[in-house]
């Protein structure tokens, strides 16, 4: 007796396996998170996240547009404020002459074909390193939304194109939604983290900001009390109809590799476009296998992304962006 279903037919051939692939990854598909800084002509190596770096103003315009060439589209920008403008009211943050709004406009008046995506969220801002105003030791919801919608509206103004919250504040997303519209913002979008988890991949990315939550009797000790439990999915769920409910445009699902399952559950049930964030934590495990031997990076590398288009992905946020664009153009 031979096999009547022959599956191995289909996969005789590189151009044949492409022909029956089911899915494909492009650059166009990628958003690189970036880090910009106060100074001129500066680049400072973040040994945490290797090959990624934090920019002044300049230099980064100088990186984005060696981006663009490789196809690139989209950045999701962080700033490394001082210390001294950090304080528990987040004012920093939407300061039109902030590190951050004049990065977006310089950006935007150098590369006005780029995507802008900046972070909204307080915590490179506090002194707590909390994405809220911290009030009686906890994270005050409402204030804090007060602070974020102002932070958006000032990133809008300065030509940002997709506003993108982080925060995992109850109630955020209709705040800057009813803020972008009242302020003459209707077309600007909201790329909400709609189940951003209380993970353990973020160290890297902490360090590259100096944001982790410090250690005070004045603030939780952790962001438990407003990111999500591992544990939970259906939570996920209600967290996602509620940002449609308020305005969302894209939903994110922070981190990735983990919760792939949530990714394809929100894809099936909400029908919207989803994000993906590839972490630092996740980057930084590849990179360390592939140091110790244990990994090729280039294979690796590409069938994580893969995996989070299977999942049912529409974009990815990656360090590994101008990589992934270099590997696809060869």
């Amino acid at each position: 007796m031979y096999p009547i279903q022959r599956h191995r037919r289909l996969r005789t051939s590189q151009p044949l396996r492409d022909l029956v692939s089911e899915n494909a990854l492009g650059v166009k598909d990628l958003v690189l998170p970036m880090f910009v800084m106060e100074g001129k002509g500066l680049k400072e190596n973040i040994p945490a996240i290797e090959q990624n770096f934090r920019y002044s103003i300049d230099t980064l315009i100088e990186k984005v547009q060696v981006l663009q060439d490789k196809g690139i589209r989209a950045i999701n920008l962080y700033a490394k404020v001082p210390e001294s403008q950090k304080d528990n009211t987040g004012k920093a943050s939407w300061d039109q002459e902030g590190l951050l709004q004049r990065a977006v406009y310089e950006l935007k008046k150098a590369c006005p074909s780029l995507l802008i995506l900046p972070d909204v969220a307080l915590d490179p801002f506090s002194i707590y390193g909390h994405d809220g105003i911290i009030e009686d030791g906890k994270v005050h919801n409402d204030k804090s939304n007060e602070a974020l919608a102002k932070m958006a509206v000032s990133l809008a103004e300065a030509g940002a194109d997709l506003i993108a919250p982080s925060d995992m504040m109850d109630g955020r997303v209709l705040a800057i939604r009813t803020a972008l519209d009242a302020s003459g913002f209707q077309d600007t979008g909201i790329l909400s983290y709609t189940a951003k988890y209380a993970s353990a991949f973020y160290g890297p990315f902490r360090s590259a900001l100096d944001s982790a939550p410090v250690h005070s009797n004045d603030c939780p000790k952790d962001k438990k009390t407003y990111q999500m439990d591992p544990a939970n999915s259906n939570e996920a769920l209600r967290e996602a109809f509620a940002d449609i409910e308020e305005g969302a445009d894209i939903l994110m699902v922070k981190p990735g590799l983990p919760y792939l399952d949530i990714i394809k559950l929100l894809k099936d049930e909400t029908k919207m476009p989803i994000a993906a964030f590839n972490v630092s934590g996740e980057y930084a495990m590849l990179k360390a296998g592939v140091k110790a031997g244990l990994l090729q990076n280039d294979s690796a590398l590409m069938e994580m992304m893969i995996s989070f288009k299977r999942a049912g992905a529409d974009l990815i946020f990656t360090y590994a962006a101008e990589e992934i664009a270099d590997l696809i153009k060869v």
